[in-house]
């Protein structure tokens, strides 16, 4: 065991003496469960339930499930909220606060009448609550700081215990001080399963939390004062082409369950297939309600889970909409240089500053640009494919359809090779002719007026 982890043992052990008045007397303050560690950036494996009632699992993206034990027939889980390094991209990583090594924290995975019990162990060096977004359970466990519970001192663990009424997809993140707490990347995904295995069953099931940080080049730690304004558009704390993609087999039934945790909302797009929305935060839409779509709103606070036959292999983009949102670190003040003849002072700048390069004259193509960069920043456009560069970053990533995967098979298979003569090529030949509308004849247009008031045939015309 490296030595970090033995301090985190060590810190835990100590930890299990301060469960306070806060914390839910029948639980007890000695043996606090196991708090699993997280340190890759990978998206894991789905964690098939070893015990309790069964359920299939989610597969989290760039992320992974938080395991629990059974304590006379108590679900119970141990969350730490802690600072905690992340890899946004290769290239980049950020100082965050998070949950168990990680922002954001563990998926939790519960089953339609489970009883759960989650230790909410604190090392921020402030206090913090945990809300469970979207749950119905005693006012007391809500995690409102001030409100429904104290705050969560920092070196202190409490308890929350309550049963998971209602299935659905759900969130998890601070009520205490807030502002700062979730721009650190204080949050985390929930998913309770129905008590039926076979309801609303797919074959591949996954999610991730959207979230955006304002990180100026060179740093590594979020401005927490910033209102709308960011630079990092994030699923699950990474950024394109850091984002892995969504593997699945063709004609798999496919499921995506999507949080917003951000500041504005993100119009969800997915290439080459229609999909429905089938669960909001309130629980799944009844079949009648739903109608096919290309792109869902989500907006700030929402949860929306879409689905879909994969049926076409290849593959599919999946992106926010939102122009900016699908790059990287970005300055917002930058002038349109687009036409602008620039060659008259291009040689008076370059006698100052010989590295000086013209550019925005014929567009914003940065994908065949190798500039500098400070160190621990992106570039806004990044990320390659077979045929070049993708120029996207941010809030994009693909759903890789495949033919003859394994049930559990997530692992990335490469590009797709599209058969010959399916891919747009150029056109050597001749270009057609343009067609155009026929010219009208302007002068044998008339405009004809109706005076108010004016019934039937008692019309004037000017």
């Amino acid at each position: 065991m490296s030595t970090p982890d033995k301090q985190r043992r060590s810190f835990l052990q100590g930890a299990a003496l301060a469960v306070t008045a806060g914390a839910v007397s029948r639980a007890g303050a000695a043996a606090l469960p196991e708090a699993p560690l997280q340190a890759s950036p990978a998206t894991q494996p789905p964690l098939h339930p070893a015990n309790g009632r069964p359920y299939q699992p989610v597969v989290t993206l760039n992320g992974w499930s938080l395991p629990w034990r059974m304590n006379n027939g108590v679900k119970e889980f141990h969350l730490v909220a802690e600072p905690v390094v992340r890899e946004i991209a290769p290239g980049m990583k950020a100082r965050l606060w998070g949950y168990n090594g990680q922002s954001p924290g563990p998926t939790i995975e519960v089953v339609e009448g489970d009883r759960v019990r989650i230790f909410v162990t604190n090392k921020l060096p402030e206090a913090t609550s945990v809300h469970w977004h979207g749950q119905r359970l005693p006012n007391g466990m809500d995690g409102v700081s001030g409100l429904t519970q104290p705050a969560i001192p920092p070196g202190k663990t409490y308890v929350y215990e309550f049963t998971a009424r209602r299935a659905g997809t759900f969130m998890y993140h601070p009520h205490a001080d807030e502002m700062v707490q979730m721009a650190m990347g204080m949050m985390g995904f929930w998913v309770t399963h129905p008590k039926d295995p076979g309801f609303m069953r797919v074959d591949r099931d996954f999610v991730f939390l959207m979230n955006a940080y304002d990180i100026a080049p060179g740093a590594s730690v979020p401005k927490v004062s910033t209102m709308l304004d960011f630079n990092l558009w994030t699923w699950n704390s990474r950024a394109f082409p850091g984002i892995d993609p969504l593997v699945v087999r063709q004609n798999d039934r496919v499921r995506i369950r999507v949080g917003n945790l951000t500041m504005t909302n993100h119009p969800l797009h997915l290439h080459g297939h229609e999909f429905s929305v089938t669960g909001t935060d309130g629980g799944w839409v009844p079949p009648a309600a739903r109608w096919p779509e290309v792109t869902t709103d989500i907006a700030v606070g929402q949860m929306r889970a879409i689905e879909f036959d994969a049926t076409e292999e290849g593959d599919w983009a999946l992106h926010c909409h939102k122009a900016h949102h699908t790059m990287n670190a970005m300055g917002h003040d930058l002038p349109t240089m687009i036409g602008v003849d620039q060659s008259k002072v291009l040689d008076k700048i370059t006698r100052l500053i010989p590295d000086y390069m013209a550019m925005g004259d014929k567009g914003g193509s940065m994908g065949e640009m190798e500039m500098p960069l400070p160190e621990n920043t992106l570039p806004m456009m990044t990320g390659r494919g077979p045929y070049g560069p993708i120029e996207m970053g941010g809030m994009f990533s693909t759903v890789k359809v495949r033919k003859q995967l394994a049930r559990d098979d997530y692992r990335d298979p490469g590009w797709y090779r599209a058969p010959a003569g399916t891919v747009a090529r150029p056109w050597n030949g001749p270009a057609p002719s343009a067609a155009r509308a026929p010219d009208r004849d302007e002068g044998k247009a008339t405009l004809e007026v109706v005076k108010p008031g004016m019934q039937g045939g008692h019309q004037g015309h000017h």
